[in-house]
């Protein structure tokens, strides 16, 4: 029955999954969790047709790569140089600026997000 461990370890690793501030309203935990519920698998097309043992095995694989992302295997796996890739030639502070905008993004008001937008509109240079 695929409501076993596999489903169990997709619920535990969609309990500790974070919140995402820039769409309060649409959720990845709450849409897989709905998928879940309503006994949808949540494996790929390609694999949808497997049964019994080999169903089990996938959905424990797309267990495993859920809480690799959750622990942040991949990022201490394969750690990126902070030199030449985070701070291109071309714009050297682009990263930096990017996280600041995703910091700044969930708490601006309507009227910082106008001002914002005409500020990109109207470059003095």
């Amino acid at each position: 029955m695929s409501a076993s461990r596999s489903h169990r370890l997709f619920q535990k690793a969609l309990e500790r999954w974070p919140k995402d501030p820039l769409r309060p309203d649409c959720q990845l935990q709450d849409v897989l969790a709905k998928r879940l519920k309503a006994g949808k698998s949540l494996l790929p097309p390609y694999e949808a047709s497997l049964t019994g043992a080999a169903r089990e095995q996938a959905e424990l694989k797309q267990a495993n790569a859920l809480y690799g992302l959750l622990e942040n295997r991949y990022k201490t796996k394969y750690t990126l140089a902070s030199g030449r890739i985070m701070k291109p030639k071309s714009n050297p502070t682009y990263y930096e600026d990017l996280v600041k905008e995703l910091e700044e993004a969930p708490n601006r008001t309507w009227f910082g997000r106008i001002a914002n937008r005409l500020k990109g509109l109207v470059r003095l240079e």
